[in-house]
């Protein structure tokens, strides 16, 4: 019997140590994300624009909320498993980033598919126009056999013109809904059309047609080179996960010099030279968008609904 005097000693080995020390920092993460995300709320409840919001207007669309618990689960998963929370950080920025690196360029072939209907929606314009019909009249036929990448936004333009929306104010939401530069050389034309009466517009519309299914031939030319870039990156990041992986599975004695402290720091820096070249590899492949001719606020100004220049 041990007496009442004596106390136990409870011993923790390194593994133990270790798996307590990845669980506090994923808690502590978990509660910085918790913190972050109320703060984020409370922002864009309060139509706040600052910082912070502008930061997270420049996140990729795809960082879904989904995504973003999937690979914390990941990395909290991984970093149990190896112990290192190092390995944590890395799989969940992993599982963030690379999907859109790894999987399809879906943006790039979107964009493609909206420009080749802006296009067929500025020649069946052209061709309303040349049938004697005036400009209001045009927009509202059309807009009722719209192509399919913009059936939506040339729905809603044809609302708000029904709905008593003057012309030019309704075409400029519309620009800001689509939200690309060569519908803003189109409705930039419409819009001084209607304010000015300006003749000869059919012709106009035509050769704006040709110059957008040359940008969409340009565009295609640029993305079949884009392809082979990506198809590189997707090799390499391949390549790299599928030999830490197997390093990790097969030959984990090797990796024991990162359970120390200077180990997981040498992984975070070898972590961090991956992320920078891959980052550097996927903006290689991008390209910028033009210089918009017709921003948010000037799409948004302009008379109330009900009232017509």
């Amino acid at each position: 019997m041990v007496g009442s005097g004596q106390m136990t000693t409870i011993h923790w080995g390194p593994g133990t140590v270790t798996a307590v020390a990845v669980a506090c920092g994923t808690v502590c993460g978990l509660g910085l994300v918790a913190i972050g995300y109320g703060a984020v709320r409370r922002a864009v409840r309060a139509e706040q624009v600052g910082l912070r919001r502008r930061l997270l207007g420049r996140l990729p669309a795809d960082w879904t909320s989904r995504r973003f618990a999937i690979a914390v689960t990941v990395g909290v998963v991984v970093g149990a498993l190896t112990g290192w929370p190092v390995a944590a950080v890395l799989t969940a920025v992993a599982g963030l980033t690379l999907p859109g690196l790894l999987g399809p360029d879906r943006a790039a072939a979107l964009r493609t598919e909206r420009m080749e209907a802006l296009a067929a929606w500025t020649e069946m314009l052209r061709d309303t126009l040349s049938a004697a019909a005036g400009l209001e009249q045009a927009v509202l036929a059309t807009a009722d056999i719209a192509p399919t990448a913009l059936e939506d936004e040339l729905r809603k333009l044809a609302a708000a013109v029904r709905s008593g929306r003057s012309l030019p104010v309704a075409l400029r939401a519309f620009a800001a809904d689509v939200d690309d530069a060569l519908a803003d050389v189109v409705v930039s034309a419409l819009v001084m059309a209607a304010e000015q009466q300006a003749g000869q517009l059919a012709p106009l519309l035509g050769e704006l047609a040709e110059s957008v299914r040359e940008q969409v031939a340009m565009r295609q030319r640029i993305d079949a080179g884009r392809a082979s870039v990506r198809t590189g990156v997707r090799v390499t990041v391949i390549v790299t996960l599928g030999m830490a992986v197997g390093m990790v599975v097969f030959n984990r004695p090797y990796l024991d010099p990162f359970n120390t402290l200077t180990g997981q720091a040498v992984l975070a820096a070898v972590g961090g030279l991956f992320a920078a070249s891959f980052t550097y590899l996927s903006a290689i492949g991008r390209i910028d968008d033009p210089v918009r001719l017709i921003t948010p606020a000037v799409a948004g100004s302009g008379p109330a609904p009900g009232g017509r220049p």
